[in-house]
């Protein structure tokens, strides 16, 4: 099994300004690395974690009890943060983080389908109790769903020509494994695309395991969510990993902390145009140093970007 190395967990802990009796929110429990720190730190606060991985889970129970009882495992997709959070009496924190990274745990293991470097039953699910598979999609999604998918999560130009050649080799016979899905990968990619440094079947294998998991959906609805539950000055942090993931957090925060001057066609003048509600705690996002790139090469592509609340 890998370790999981949490990224940023310096320049998170010191943008969530963690007060010791703050109530605090991770969205992505994974194994606990974010979430052991910010529990160290909250003697008097209690801390919710928030996941849908059982092996995460119980995991991460055991790492967090050896530090606190202050804490609440919530078995459930950050999507629901409001209502999950409502049911425990709970409509406003000091602090909420997302780490939007796939966990290393998960790659690792074969079984759950999401690495192209391991043959293992198409799966890619994060919650076992989803419906929706990695197989699934492969083997019934059209060619223009398929193409959809590639093209929009995987940002692949040859999503078109990857597409089908999954649907040709499906006619065959179904796609059974990951293996099965690389190779469909790179009879459709073009030569020119094959000698590109990195893995062929990178961009589709991210694409496929968003679709699976609904993870821009699930993205937007925590943005939408997530920042009315912050009391004044509370912070909201989302280390994204993917282009994709940080352009909707780059306008989402944007939205949230700008308000145009404007007002019926007409330009307001700067005492007219009102105070928003949240500002950016950092401009531009915050990159990992050089010493994490060297300890941890999976933090490479990692943006912190924080909200804060006026």
């Amino acid at each position: 099994m890998g370790i999981h190395i949490p990224v940023l967990l310096n320049e998170c802990i010191d943008s969530l300004n963690i007060k010791k009796d703050g109530i605090y929110v991770d969205c992505t429990l994974g194994r606990a690395g974010h979430s052991s720190e910010i529990l160290k730190r909250i003697p008097e606060g209690h801390l919710y974690c928030f996941d849908q991985d059982e092996e995460a889970i119980k995991e991460s129970k055991a790492r967090l009890e050896a530090i606190g009882s202050n804490f609440t495992i919530i078995k459930s997709n950050f999507a629901y943060i409001e209502e999950e959070l409502a049911k425990l009496g709970v409509t406003k924190v000091d602090g909420i983080l997302a780490d939007l990274g796939v966990s290393s745990p998960q790659l690792d293991e074969a079984y759950r389908g999401f690495s192209y470097n391991a043959d293992a039953p198409l799966d890619m699910r994060m919650d076992l109790d989803n419906p929706l598979t990695a197989k699934i999609v492969v083997n019934t999604y059209s060619l223009n769903d398929l193409t959809r998918v590639i093209r929009v999560y995987g940002e692949d130009f040859d999503a078109y020509s990857i597409a089908k050649s999954i649907v040709k080799r499906r006619e065959q016979k179904p796609l059974e494994t990951t293996f099965d899905l690389v190779d469909a990968i790179k009879a459709g990619k073009s030569r020119k695309s094959l000698r590109l440094k990195g893995h062929p079947a990178k961009q589709t294998f991210q694409a496929i395991r968003i679709e699976v998991n609904h993870e821009e959906e699930v993205l937007n609805r925590m943005l939408e969510k997530a920042p009315g539950l912050l009391k004044k000055g509370g912070r909201l942090a989302i280390i994204t990993f993917m282009s994709l993931d940080d352009r909707v957090v780059k306008e989402a925060f944007h939205r949230l902390s700008v308000i145009e001057g404007d007002r019926h066609g007409m330009l307001l003048r700067p005492e007219e145009v009102p105070t928003p509600n949240y500002h950016l705690f950092n401009k531009k996002p915050i990159l990992p140093s050089e010493e994490e790139l060297e300890r941890n090469h999976r933090a490479a592509s990692a943006k912190l970007r924080v909200l804060e609340r006026n």
